[in-house]
């Protein structure tokens, strides 16, 4: 839906509000990664915005992250079980949620959540072992356990799926176009494909590109070009 680029001597955090400013996001629940867990950011989406966040939290806030960490897991029931099995792994992920207490000092916190992940192989059998704490403005009535932990996995799941295919699939890590507006507008049409061949049915994005090099007709065909 948008994207910015980001000058050599700032980073992804002083690009969040400017990114997302001209799109419609009342209602909606926008997850990021941990460099956005932000008090700004926070306040941004949640007061000029209308939005809900849900954001994970790690030691880069040591104050927070010990206010969650300090919550009483230990007696919290699990709220909701996962498991899958594929790639030669089975993972198994659980979620204990509580109300944000009055001592997390974030903006909008209205519920705090733990997340673990177990993933063991099936060829040698070791288990590891994730944890994960976050925080969401959105309330239980509006976002159970399941609403949670599926929201958090679809961003891990974008996130890792979409750098793996764009270094993998269309190695962009090696491509020689480094200079001016040229890595992103190239950056650009590589999504522009994704975007385009996974509604087409092709979950395959390798596939989908080989399909539509066969002809010169085929993407304009996706693209509605005729």
């Amino acid at each position: 839906m948008a994207q910015r680029e980001i000058a050599h001597k700032t980073n992804e955090i002083t690009a969040f509000a400017p990114l997302l400013e001209d799109l419609h996001l009342a209602g909606v629940l926008i997850t990021a990664d941990a460099m956005h867990t932000q008090r700004a950011h926070a306040r941004f989406l949640v007061e000029e915005k209308n939005a809900d966040y849900l954001l994970v939290v790690k030691d880069h806030q040591p104050t927070l992250f010990s206010q969650l960490n300090a919550l009483p897991w230990a007696e919290v029931p699990l709220a909701h079980v996962e498991c899958d099995r594929g790639h030669g792994r089975t993972e198994r992920r659980t979620i204990q949620i509580l109300p944000a207490p009055d001592t997390i000092t974030f903006p909008h916190a209205a519920q705090a959540f733990l997340i673990e992940r177990y993933v063991t192989d099936l060829h040698d059998n070791p288990t590891s072992a994730v944890a994960v704490l976050g925080l969401t403005s959105r309330p239980a009535q509006h976002a159970n356990p399941e609403q949670i932990a599926t929201a958090l996995r679809e961003h891990w799941g974008i996130d890792n799926g979409l750098h793996y295919m764009r270094d993998v699939t269309f190695a962009e890590d090696a491509s020689h176009v480094r200079t001016g507006s040229g890595p992103r507008i190239m950056a650009s049409l590589r999504n522009l494909a994704i975007a385009v061949l996974r509604p087409a049915g092709y979950t395959n994005i390798a596939q989908g590109l080989r399909w539509a090099s066969y002809s010169f007709d085929h993407p304009l065909t996706l693209l509605g070009i005729t």
